[in-house]
């Protein structure tokens, strides 16, 4: 997953998560992604310090937020909770079902999984909307 910061052609500032940078791209392109504040959809990236580690150790960095940012990390994970609560996991069947539920070959329902970038990408190609959920860490403090 990668973090970004947003702003839209009103000046409104936020914070968006993407699969990759070619994700944020598509979902642009698609005008999937709005701002919070008023609703645009011409976004675009803001600038963005580099995130620099002394320690290679992922598991072992802290995550600093202020409280603004960890009430929104715990929004975020209300809102991935919610969903897999109200998802079927499907697994690796991830882009044969949205595929089959797109094409009515089965019941609409909201369905969870794992796809590579490549069937992810194909899924979008094929017109089918799909959107990562993302991998947060457990400890904010």
């Amino acid at each position: 997953m990668i973090s970004f910061n947003l702003h839209c052609d009103r000046n409104h500032e936020f914070e968006g998560w993407f699969s990759s940078s070619a994700d944020f791209d598509a979902q642009i392109e698609r005008k999937l992604v709005s701002c919070p504040v008023c609703g645009s959809t011409a976004i675009g990236k803001a600038l963005m310090a580099p995130a620099v580690s002394a320690s290679r150790d992922k598991d072992t960095r802290p995550l600093a937020l202020d409280p603004e940012k960890r009430e929104m990390m715990r929004k975020l994970r209300q809102m991935v909770s919610a969903v897999r609560e109200n998802a079927e996991d499907v697994g690796e069947r991830f882009p044969e079902e949205a595929r089959k539920i797109h094409h009515g070959e089965t019941e609409a329902r909201g369905i969870v999984g794992k796809a590579s970038s490549d069937d992810a990408k194909a899924l979008i190609e094929e017109g089918i909307d799909i959107a990562p959920l993302p991998e947060l860490p457990e400890d904010l403090s």
